[in-house]
């Protein structure tokens, strides 16, 4: 029998959709590429319908080295002893560290243990200070869907149950001011629980104080700079050192190390005028020397909220400003390029009500702040 040609094309047309829509329907059953974790390196403890999964077999992003003297540390082991002691300290918060993972269990669980029994602070609640924050990837970006409560050191709980069919991409946060000694996921027994597919983006650096760290968000992923990874889908590395972004030189000589898309260096609440004339202009031809290509972001000190109302605190930041500023000009002026500037207009809104204390954010307060630095960000992100 002879088949005219549009006939021929017709076939092969319906039988090229039908096979698309095969593909796209295992697509939809399980993304490809998944790297799935052998059920064997699970543990199931007698009685529990749980199987658990350390978080490093899943691996983190956020951490920019992975010579850690403990597996959550945010600096390398070579830095202690060398940068100073606070700051060490700080390092081995877990602020900023994040797992990605996909899988199509009806229940997600969390299991972790925390290094310190500090569980809040008397203007953070402990959902921020030691707990986790879980979030999904939906069609329009990641969305949150479960908080992990921390109650002591050791902690178990069913983060989500009721799971929509199917797989699912997921993104763990660690805790941002307490670290963990272990974290643990829990699928359902049988169920897959795999590797998210690595990110090509080289991930934004983020060089600062309190603020940076995270204080005071009432979870993990409402620090801004969690906000903005999400919002522009890119890893981020948080070296937020509470008290003590100062623009170290220590710290200059560690972030030359990395290959970020942006250094964003915004250490001036941590700093007077003086200091920040004194360091802003070395550390930025330091990490120009080193990266001759890497977009810098110098922020501005955000806005105390009394300043409104008390002259102190306004003339404060405002002399800090002063200052970055007048640095800002001098390195254009010395043709160091690939250089830009944030000011600290109305970051944090213009009604007052965007701290706990006016200084540290709350969560209106990050949205704000990621609201500032998203479009800013967004140009340099390569």
């Amino acid at each position: 029998m002879r088949i005219s040609l549009p006939t021929l094309l017709i076939q092969l047309t319906t039988v090229l959709f039908a096979t698309t829509l095969i593909c796209l329907s295992s697509y939809a059953a399980e993304p490809q590429p998944i790297e799935k974790l052998d059920p064997n390196f699970s543990v199931q403890e007698p009685g529990e319908e749980v199987e658990w999964y350390d978080l490093e077999l899943i691996g983190t992003e956020g951490q920019g080295w992975t010579e850690t003297k403990s597996t959550y540390d945010r600096l390398p082991a070579k830095a202690e002893g060398v940068v100073r002691d606070p700051v060490w300290r700080l390092a081995q918060h877990s602020a900023g560290i994040c797992a990605r993972f996909i899988s199509d269990s009806p229940s997600i669980s969390a299991r972790w243990v925390l290094r310190s029994g500090n569980l809040e602070m008397n203007h953070m609640p402990a959902t921020g200070v030691s707990g986790l924050d879980l979030y999904a990837r939906g069609d329009d970006g990641w969305r949150w869907v479960a908080v992990g409560r921390p109650s002591d050191v050791t902690n178990e709980v069913v983060l989500i149950s009721g799971v929509p069919e199917g797989f699912h991409e997921y993104m763990l946060y660690l805790p941002l001011y307490n670290g963990v000694e272990k974290v643990e996921i829990g699928v359902v027994p049988g169920k897959t629980l795999g590797k998210a597919p690595s990110r090509e983006t080289k991930p934004v650096i983020f060089y600062g104080t309190s603020i940076t760290q995270g204080g005071c968000a009432s979870r993990p992923g409402m620090a801004h700079t969690s906000i903005v990874g999400r919002h522009l889908d890119v890893p981020v590395i948080n070296l937020g050192f509470s008290g003590n972004g100062k623009m170290d030189p220590e710290i200059g000589d560690l972030l030359i190390e990395l290959d970020p898309s942006v250094y964003v260096i915004d250490c001036c609440p941590n700093m007077d005028a003086q200091r920040i004339s004194e360091r802003t202009v070395p550390l930025v031809k330091k990490l120009r020397e080193a990266k001759p290509e890497t977009p810098i972001l110098l922020v501005e000190n955000i806005e105390y909220q009394r300043g409104w109302f008390q002259e102190a605190s306004r003339k404060s930041y405002e002399s800090k400003n002063e200052a970055l500023r007048k640095c800002f000009l001098e390195l254009q002026e010395e043709g160091v390029g690939g250089l830009s500037y944030l000011p600290c207009d109305d970051m944090l809104g213009d009604d007052a009500e965007g701290t706990v204390d006016g200084v540290h954010p709350t969560d209106v307060g990050f949205l704000r702040i990621a609201d500032a630095f998203e479009p800013v960000l967004r140009g340099l992100v390569r």
